[in-house]
């Protein structure tokens, strides 16, 4: 099974681009962040079309979240658990069911924090706090699952082109990258480093300072597995070449193939 992340940065925007990623890379399960749309003006038949099933976690003009699957989706819940009081549109879960086993998939969008300090990174950092609860209540269930999307978090200097221009940042203090430890040490594989070592992997490249043009990205876009799923893990690749191609999102897609 072939499951993606992919940060679009707008569906209208990527109303082209995002369909013929689709149609080349052929995921069966593409999840999705920052679609910047309600759900009621989502181009929901234009995937129908291909063969998906859309759930959607839509706001206006910001954040949302969606999950495209060429498989049925069970039990679609939206919004993490934890704090009534949030309503950013930044996560969704959903259970897919393969050929031999099931999975929960689990996609975000982790808020960004900056300016850090401050209010904004408060909240990523209780953002962060709930979605390790989530994770352990899911392990405590023996749920297999994953976590996918964009995390807004630079795990290691090696994951950043120019690691001290980013060190006062919210997505690579320390307090940030603690959080993501903390998720690791539940027992979940982060599964592009489970397949790739090294430095010089992105997957996002800024629009501005000819980022792209001079490779100067960061990789923010993430899978984490539970160990059930780990067992599973075949591949997981960066579509970089997708930045380089007409109107693109600042970001590219990462996908993992699965034994499901």
């Amino acid at each position: 099974m072939k499951i993606a992340t992919f940060n679009i940065n707008g569906i209208k925007a990527r109303i082209d681009a995002l369909p013929q990623w689709l149609d080349e890379a052929q995921p069966d399960v593409a999840i999705l962040q920052e679609i910047k749309s309600v759900d009621e003006g989502f181009p929901r038949e234009l995937f129908e079309d291909r063969g998906y099933n859309v759930e959607t976690h839509g706001q206006k003009s910001f954040n949302g979240v969606a999950i495209l699957s060429k498989l049925a989706l069970e039990d679609v819940t939206r919004g993490l658990p934890g704090d009534d009081s949030d309503d950013q549109a930044r996560y969704i879960e959903a259970t897919v069911v393969g050929d031999h086993s099931s999975v929960r998939l689990c996609g975000l969008y982790l808020p960004n924090g900056n300016p850090a300090p401050g209010p904004k990174y408060d909240y990523k950092l209780a953002w962060m706090q709930r979605l390790e609860d989530r994770a352990r209540a899911l392990l405590a269930e023996e749920t297999p699952f994953l976590l996918t999307g964009d995390f807004n978090i630079i795990p290691q200097a090696e994951d950043a082109a120019t690691p001290d221009a980013w060190r006062e940042d919210a997505l690579f203090r320390p307090e940030s990258r603690a959080a993501w430890r903390r998720l690791l040490a539940l027992g979940l594989t982060e599964a592009f480093r489970a397949r790739t070592q090294g430095p010089g992997h992105y997957s996002f490249w800024d629009y501005q300072a000819g980022a792209w043009n001079r490779n100067n990205g960061i990789r923010i876009d993430h899978f984490l597995l539970s160990p059930a799923i780990a067992d599973s893990l075949r591949d997981c690749q960066i579509d970089k070449d997708v930045r380089g191609r007409e109107k693109p999102s600042d970001h590219v897609p990462v996908w993992v193939d699965l034994d499901l």
